[in-house]
């Protein structure tokens, strides 16, 4: 079984915290967690690839282990999460990489791309989005408060906050809902009670349409430099349908799909069916 550490990073004085594991010098790969969850996500998926590569997986502001700073003295937006995420790559040596973007990771790591396409050496996306098909009719409350962030709209979004709605996004498309450990959801709900911690995810539902407003830069970013790219997608998610996958062959003809039948967390069911898929993918 491999080793994995605990770490921080000082990151101009905001502390991400992040699990490592693999040996130096070997093909680096991050991987970048979604809503509402952290690193841990990735608890059965690291050991898995760790003899092959050297993983890094960092909890994203606001999110597990790392810092989560007062919104009037840290602006939750995607814009900084990809500027943090970009320095903490640069603190810990991570020059050219492979990233694995999964939900919120995915407009993270994509942004990075923009920024750095020379450090990106290949994209795995699990239920990543970058197209407009690949959002369900479940974005509609969002994308009423991106029209209008008015109070009534945003107390709306409260609901996608509470146990009840972390449990569904586990357990919705999964054929049996007893194979999904309780561990990362309950951990999902804890940080989620933090106080203030409702706010920044409200922000970041919020900001998400920034992300949909990038889609034709990432568009063209998978036209001009074509990364290696492998969407593996939970075929079944109730917010990124399987439409989205597909799209990424419209403009990158080295981009490889495969569908699971899971649901959203499909690394909850399939991190050996995914594992495999990205040690074939990458090697």
């Amino acid at each position: 079984m491999a080793s994995i550490t605990y770490r921080s990073a000082d990151v101009d004085a905001f502390k991400v915290a992040y699990r490592e594991a693999g040996l130096v010098g070997a093909p680096k790969l991050l991987l970048l967690h979604g809503f509402p969850s952290a690193g841990h996500m990735f608890r059965d998926l690291i050991p898995l690839l760790a003899d092959r590569f050297h993983i890094v997986a960092p909890d994203l502001p606001g999110f597990g282990q790392s810092d989560m700073p007062s919104r009037e003295s840290f602006r939750y937006t995607f814009d900084n999460f990809a500027r943090v995420i970009e320095r903490f790559t640069e603190v810990i040596g991570f020059d050219r990489f492979a990233v694995y973007v999964f939900d919120y990771g995915a407009p993270t790591g994509f942004r990075l791309a923009l920024r750095h396409p020379e450090r990106i050496t290949a994209i795995i996306s699990q239920n990543g989005n970058a197209y407009e098909d690949g959002l369900s009719e479940n974005w509609t409350p969002l994308k009423t408060y991106w029209q209008d962030p008015s109070p009534a709209n945003r107390d709306a979004l409260r609901a996608l906050l509470t146990p009840e709605a972390t449990r569904w996004q586990y357990t919705h498309g999964v054929s049996d809902p007893m194979t999904v450990s309780p561990d990362g959801q309950n951990l999902d709900n804890f940080y989620l009670a933090r106080a203030g911690s409702d706010d920044v995810q409200l922000d970041l539902f919020g900001d998400y349409k920034s992300n949909v407003a990038l889609y034709p830069a990432f568009q063209e970013y998978f036209r001009k430099h074509t990364p290696p790219f492998l969407a593996v997608w939970g075929k079944n998610d109730p917010f990124f349908i399987p439409p989205g996958a597909e799209a990424f062959k419209r403009d990158n003809p080295n981009a490889v799909v495969q569908f699971f039948d899971t649901g959203h967390f499909a690394l909850e069911t399939h991190a050996t069916e995914i594992a495999d898929s990205i040690r074939a993918f990458l090697t």
